[in-house]
């Protein structure tokens, strides 16, 4: 299905000639070390450890959100969350109104289509796009620049990875996995595009529902725990996962489409806590401490960027959208959040020299009371913002005014809050968020709810 799009008046129409085809893997709540090469002895990723060897990976790479639609609104338009309104998936009055001091801000559903987004700009630069997998955003990738759509709709996860999958449009194959079949798809359209291509490939996995892969469940029955990895059938799925990027790897390469590419892998989110734990961040998918919003992030592009690289510069999905623009020296008028990589990737820069947000201005209800790391057992998210500026990271909330501070090179885990050890480090970092919210428009809640009961 392919829908040819006007041109946007921002674009510049560029020679595509020696323009570097572009893939980008957005893995759905995968966490930072649900992956071999960020350190995790439980799940087996050859594919993509392969991968990050050949390339530069972030050991301080960032979601613009903690959860699955934010996150991708954030990655698609290059803006922080007040500028789209996406803060979370569905409604932001997320858990009992008894617990819930003030009225959240509401939330919007549906990315607006006064964005540009990535694939309208490279379509409208002589790039073929498809979109493979979760779009999540609207109804449709294709109303976004997208010209082919492989399984992508508002649905934020599919009913079943086994036929029927119920709530995916994409025809189903005998017996498929619904991660087999996208990627299937994926090298259908490889073998048929004309160079430079955009693949956006975002496979469901490994989100829910956790269903094993039969045929690799005798790997992990038996296997030790790791640093709270222990779910067999969630592993398969990891596994099966790599598996699949293997197979678009190779392609790739037997196209001899690899060299000219640029790749890269990240997660839209933190893992989910209790299938998964990223030990020694704390917490997980929903959560605003590490374990919620940092995650595997790497690229690869050759005679480009040096292999074997490891940066430790504080990086965002926000920065996507630039880099890209960057590498393919597309010139554009288009007021981005995030910055350019491209000096970084090719040795040129280390130290961007920048604060980094998150706004969340809306509940989100905990799944497992009993066992969790968030600030209360109640919620894995109160409204609240957060701002990371170099070692340092203050955590602010909306209903009492309280601050958290921590020192990451220190206390990467969280767990030692020095806002009144280091009050003028707390109140620095306090005026320079307070500055954001007013330069972002950033919604403030501060109605109180009548139902709530202390």
């Amino acid at each position: 299905m392919i829908i040819l799009g006007a041109c946007i008046s921002v674009f510049s129409q560029n020679k595509t000639q020696d323009k570097p085809n572009i893939l980008l893997i957005n893995v759905d709540d995968l966490g930072w070390k649900d992956v071999g090469f960020m350190g995790s002895k439980y799940y087996h990723t050859p594919n993509i450890d392969s991968l990050a060897r050949q390339g530069m990976v972030f050991s301080n790479g960032y979601a613009a959100s903690s959860n699955c639609a934010p996150s991708r609104a954030c990655l698609m338009t290059g803006k922080w969350t007040p500028r789209h309104g996406i803060y979370t998936v569905n409604n932001s009055d997320r858990g009992a109104s008894k617990d819930r001091k003030i009225i959240p801000t509401k939330n919007q559903t549906t990315l607006s289509k006064n964005h540009v987004i990535i694939p309208q700009v490279l379509k409208n630069n002589g790039y073929a796009t498809c979109h493979a997998g979760k779009w999540h955003l609207s109804e449709t990738p294709l109303e976004f620049g997208f010209q082919l759509n492989i399984g992508g709709g508002h649905n934020g996860h599919p009913k079943s990875y086994y036929p029927p999958y119920k709530n995916v449009n994409l025809p189903e194959g005998k017996n498929k996995q619904l991660t087999d079949l996208i990627t299937e798809h994926s090298i259908k359209f490889l073998d048929t595009v004309s160079k430079p291509f955009f693949l956006y490939y975002a496979s469901y996995a490994v989100h829910t529902p956790i269903q094993a892969i039969d045929s690799l469940m005798h790997k992990y029955e038996n296997k030790s725990a790791w640093n709270g990895q222990h779910n067999a059938e969630y592993a398969t799925m990891i596994e099966n996962l790599d598996r699949n990027i293997g197979l678009l790897l190779r392609k790739l390469k037997k196209a001899d489409l690899f060299q000219n590419t640029l790749i890269i892998f990240t997660s839209d989110n933190g893992g989910l806590y209790g299938i998964t734990k990223q030990k020694p961040l704390r917490a997980g998918k929903g959560s605003y401490y590490e374990g919620g919003i940092r995650e595997p992030f790497l690229f690869v592009w050759q005679n480009h960027i040096k292999p074997n690289t490891i940066n430790d510069t504080p990086i965002t999905n926000l920065d996507i959208f630039p880099t890209l623009l960057n590498a393919v020296q597309i010139k554009h008028s288009i007021n981005l959040d995030g910055k350019t990589l491209v000096p970084i990737l090719e040795g040129n820069s280390q130290d961007l020299n920048r604060a980094l947000f998150w706004h969340f201005p809306i509940y989100l209800q905990a799944y497992n009371k009993e066992d969790n790391e968030n600030r209360d057992p109640l919620f894995r998210t109160r409204p609240g913002s957060v701002i990371r500026y170099g070692k340092w990271k203050l955590h602010y909330y909306f209903e009492d005014n309280d601050i958290e501070l921590y020192n990451l090179e220190d206390d990467i885990s969280e767990s030692n809050n020095l806002a009144l050890i280091h009050p003028r480090q707390a109140n620095k970092l306090l005026k320079r968020l307070k500055k954001w919210w007013k330069k972002t428009d950033a919604p403030i809640p501060k109605t109180l709810n009548p139902n709530f009961k202390k």
